[in-house]
């Protein structure tokens, strides 16, 4: 069973270990996100299912000594492998960003085919040394870690000794390909650019997944020599599509490339997922193929629903494909702000404001109205030294193409957004804040200025 333990509380993983029926629980010490008020050892001994409880020492401390680490002397001898490459080998949680997770179930066969189609396309080798800097529980990191058995390479975890960062583990360990998300690209090169760093040591790939990519990253890595990869997937279907190392600077900013090997991908219409629609036409995101699961553990509703009647999975996420197949995604259909009736997407929005000067980090989501349902607000986090007043933001979006209907009409300016222990933003915790009180944004309107107008143009 995969989890992120610093993803779920100690009562909540015990409750996944019984859902599931665990025999077996391999953990560190300060495994769960509450770890400092409740112990996971203590919890997981009352469960009747469990065989075997091992407490593993720190990475950092097992040294080499990985049987030893591991306990492995003390077990039996182990039973013959296994030849069926469809058996379930991964039970993986998700641990998106609504709703409670699903367990998802995969193969040998299923890991494997994307592991296999992206080496090709990559055209990855035994030199190859990877750095995840997502949890290894993540699907970032199953990924990483099929990726580094198809192909033989070095994989490093990202379980940094103390008082290291992120940039001194690529630069000690001679990564030269790295896998996360946007927000660790973005953190890695302001630290970069505080030191006055060129480089990223020997880094020359950067796979981000989970998010939209911001422009200005897309344009500081490749001055910097390194080759960003647009990736999009999800736990269900692993890092389906994907930019090519060949790819010009448009196609790796404005899409996630095309299917891999093996998968193919449509767009339905979100009021009838039956129905194609045609390119260029933003629909919900369905695929098919190699790579995807097998189904949902010991829940048939939820793994029958997740389908089309024609067999395709039904993503939750909204995109277009253009004729050369290449897809673009434009958020989540439940991320969907609705004011007066109109739908907004927030990726748009926040893509726009991240080509802002003073934008690092941007999430749009809706806020209550009563008289329009939901307005869009905005909140930023600054690059070090900025300030950015709301009207500022707004002209800037006005400027670069953003609807007048679609404008912010809520600010806030925060020191940090709040993020799922795999990288990505936690839009529901900032609705539940600004519901709750614990945020307040400032209201804000867009007018139109004389100096806005284009020359010529009649108010």
């Amino acid at each position: 069973m995969s989890k992120s333990g610093q993803s779920y509380t100690v009562t909540e993983v015990a409750t996944l270990l019984a859902r599931v029926g665990s025999a077996a629980l391999y953990a560190q010490a300060g495994f769960g996100a509450d770890a400092a008020s409740a112990d996971i050892f203590a919890r997981a001994a009352a469960l009747p299912s469990l065989r075997r409880i091992v407490r593993l020492p720190p990475v950092a401390a097992a040294g080499t000594d990985l049987k030893g680490a591991l306990e492995l002397h003390t077990f039996p001898e182990l039973p013959a492998a296994h030849p069926d490459p469809d058996k379930i080998v991964l039970l993986a949680f998700t641990s998106g960003t609504t709703g409670d997770p699903k367990g998802v179930l995969h193969s040998d066969n299923t890991l494997l085919a994307n592991a296999r189609a992206m080496a090709g396309a990559w055209r990855h080798d035994e030199r190859i040394v990877l750095y995840s800097m997502s949890p290894l529980t993540h699907a970032i990191g199953t990924i990483a870690m099929a990726q580094a058995l198809v192909s033989g390479f070095e994989l490093v975890v990202n379980d940094l000794p103390a008082g290291r960062s992120a940039l001194d583990w690529i630069i000690e360990t001679g990564a030269t390909y790295v896998m996360g998300v946007p927000t660790h690209a973005i953190d890695i090169l302001d630290e970069a650019r505080r030191r006055g760093h060129a480089r990223l040591g020997a880094v020359r790939v950067f796979y981000m997944g989970g998010a939209a990519i911001p422009r200005e990253t897309v344009r500081e890595l490749l001055g910097m020599g390194v080759m960003p990869q647009n990736v999009y997937g999800m736990t269900e279907n692993g890092a389906h599509q994907y930019t090519l190392p060949d790819d010009d600077v448009d196609t790796i900013i404005d899409s996630c490339g095309t299917a891999c090997a093996g998968y193919e991908v449509r767009i339905f219409s979100q009021e009838n997922a039956d129905v194609a629609v045609a390119a260029g036409e933003i629909g919900e995101i369905g695929g098919r193929g190699a790579c995807l699961m097998l189904g949902y553990f010991d829940d048939q509703t939820a793994t029958e629903q997740a389908f089309n009647r024609a067999g395709w999975f039904m993503s939750g996420d909204l995109g277009t494909l253009d004729a050369l197949g290449r897809l673009r995604v434009v958020g989540r259909k439940k991320d969907i702000i609705i004011r007066g009736g109109r739908n907004i997407h927030p990726a748009r929005i926040e893509d726009l404001a991240r080509a802002h000067p003073a934008v690092a980090k941007a999430a749009a989501f809706p806020v209550a109205d009563a008289r329009l349902g939901e307005k869009v607000c905005i909140a930023v986090v600054l690059r070090s030294g900025f300030a950015l007043a709301a009207d500022e933001l707004l002209r800037h979006l006005a400027a670069v193409g953003l609807s007048k209907y679609d404008m912010p009409e809520c600010y806030l300016v925060l020191e940090a957004l709040p993020l799922t222990p795999s990288g990505k933003i936690l839009k529901r915790a900032l609705v539940e804040q600004v519901r709750g009180g614990e945020l307040e944004p400032l209201p804000v309107r867009w007018r139109a200025h004389p100096s806005d107008q284009p020359s010529g143009s009649q108010k």
